[in-house]
């Protein structure tokens, strides 16, 4: 059962609304929807929110650290509160997805995406986490990626990527029952 959502991004103000911030903005509609406050946590090294959804206790992190370095906060709060990775979604950007796409993932390695590779290296190689993916497309050239993905894009990509946040939104019932198939299903169509 999904007990914590971390949604990864950058901090500070010159960050906010960029493609590598959608797991952090994803998290933040996610307070919004279930009236969770969230404030921030130096302890977790991030910004922590704690709610119920029905019968059911959230946590949400997101991380104040860089994004290469999105482990350090995350294994901060799972080691102290001694939760299993398992139960963790990591909301993150994916260069592999076009934009507009979310996708649900159960486990596996990291891609590439440098918050999910300092997660997996602090959490000692467990991968076993969930992960909501949302595709920000690929610039292209990969000597362009590290600007592309600071970046905000165009007017019409925020919408997408908003309405992708709605989307993923939208299978939290199913993610929180462990109902994976309908969540999917959901995502995909």
């Amino acid at each position: 059962m999904i007990n914590i959502i971390v949604g990864l991004g950058n901090p500070g103000d010159k960050y906010a609304d960029t493609r590598h911030n959608v797991g952090a903005a994803f998290t933040v509609a996610v307070a919004k929807s279930f009236n969770i406050k969230i404030q921030p946590n130096k302890k977790y090294f991030g910004q922590l929110g704690k709610g119920r959804i029905g019968d059911h206790e959230l946590s949400l992190l997101i991380p104040n650290t860089f994004m290469n370095e999105s482990g350090k906060s995350v294994s901060a709060f799972l080691n102290f509160y001694r939760i299993d990775p398992s139960s963790m979604l990591v909301v993150h950007d994916d260069l592999d997805l076009p934009v507009g796409t979310a996708r649900y993932k159960d486990g596996g390695g990291h891609g590439g995406h440098n918050g999910l590779r300092d997660i997996i290296a602090c959490l000692g190689n467990e991968n076993s986490f969930k992960r909501l993916r949302i595709g920000i497309d690929h610039p292209g050239d990969k000597k362009k990626v590290n600007k592309y993905v600071i970046q905000k894009g165009k007017k019409e990509e925020k919408i997408d990527r908003l309405q992708c946040i709605d989307k993923g939104l939208s299978v939290m019932e199913f993610l929180f029952q462990e109902d994976w198939n309908s969540a999917l299903n959901k995502l995909n169509n």
